[in-house]
């Protein structure tokens, strides 16, 4: 047996952690089950983790069936997978796509010990916009939740939040590509209010822009403030670090060749939800589903954006913004030509 002492936790200032490093207890969840849960109670997320995002909606459009074929284009924490998992069971596979070096990893660990074996789940560190070339057959099943992680939020190294300072980088795959720091330093003013209206809406891009590069910020917390100082309220920053991470991530592009091959991915009668939570991919998944509606490639889409509960709302402000659709491929697709897909894999 080993005579280690267990190592003591590193001590912090003040009665309660402040900061995402130091809540030991969020990041040991299994350990400390009863402080989590007060935390989700309390209607916040704990650091660290992810709460899924319309799980009975999705389960509702998509109906997965014992021994079918899943696909889950953005794996984050899990927990819609585990949902689909669980209800795909028996013989029933997974395929679960993330770009996310980082995390990828640690849910891979956290499904593997629910229970869920090679087997059963097959993981793959891909964009979704390479869906086509991971997928061994048809799938009946593909989800898509196209928000940020709150393990990527929450965490100041990152770059994606701006409540405690970090480096200003936003990569989905801190491996690969240039920080938004880099971007900025490269960009000039009338490209980065074409930018900044482009992706995120922002009525004041020209002011904004001007403010930015003039500021030289190289830190999350250092543009927060510029945008402030600038005239702009918390919607301001939050479309700014929006707009930023798409282009750091070229989300868009992704999104747009995942959405071009979706429907040669799915099975006849097979369907897709895609979860979005803002107006630049909402319209891109709509335009989409509807062209793929006219050519024949599916045989119904939503004609309603599907929104989270008013108690779904409560519990988690997160989900607010998020709108859900969906899309069945049709039973004998035709017209794939006029969506410009090729069958080569």
């Amino acid at each position: 047996m080993s005579t280690e002492k267990p190592k003591r936790r590193p001590r912090y200032r003040g009665k309660n952690p402040r900061h995402f490093s130091e809540k030991y207890k969020e990041h040991a969840p299994e350990r400390y089950a009863g402080d989590v849960a007060k935390v989700i109670a309390s209607g916040k997320t704990p650091a660290g983790m992810h709460r899924p995002v319309m799980v009975d909606e999705i389960m509702e459009v998509l109906a997965p069936k014992a021994g079918e074929l899943a696909v889950d284009c953005t794996l984050g924490y899990g927990g819609h997978a585990v949902a689909l998992l669980s209800a795909l069971q028996p013989v029933g596979r997974l395929i679960g796509l993330d770009v996310d070096p980082i995390e990828l990893p640690k849910t891979e660990a956290r499904l593997r010990t629910l229970g869920f074996g090679p087997d059963t789940l097959t993981v793959h560190r891909t964009n979704f916009a390479g869906l086509a070339r991971v997928l061994p057959e048809p799938a009946d099943i593909i989800f898509a939740d196209l928000g940020l992680s709150s393990m990527q939020l929450d965490n100041p190294a990152r770059g994606f939040t701006y409540k405690y300072d970090g480096p200003l980088d936003l990569r989905m795959n801190p491996q690969r590509g240039r920080t938004a720091s880099a971007l900025l330093a490269s960009i000039d003013e009338p490209a980065l209010a074409a930018l900044l209206l482009e992706n995120s809406d922002e009525p004041q891009a020209e002011r904004m822009s001007h403010a930015i590069l003039q500021a030289a910020v190289s830190t999350t917390t250092q543009l927060a403030a510029v945008i402030r100082r600038s005239g702009g309220d918390e919607d301001s920053v939050r479309r700014i670090f929006q707009a930023l991470r798409i282009a750091v991530n070229d989300e868009f592009s992704a999104l747009d060749a995942f959405l071009q091959s979706l429907p040669l991915c799915l099975k006849a009668g097979g369907k897709v939800a895609i979860l979005t939570f803002h107006s630049g991919e909402d319209r891109r998944v709509k335009k989409s589903f509807q062209a793929g509606e006219r050519s024949g490639a599916y045989s119904e889409v939503a004609q309603e954006v599907l929104r989270a509960s008013s108690e779904e709302g409560r519990a988690n402000p997160r989900c607010l913004s998020a709108k859900l659709r969906w899309a069945r491929r049709a039973q004998n697709p035709i017209g794939y030509n006029s969506l410009g897909i090729s069958r080569d894999r």
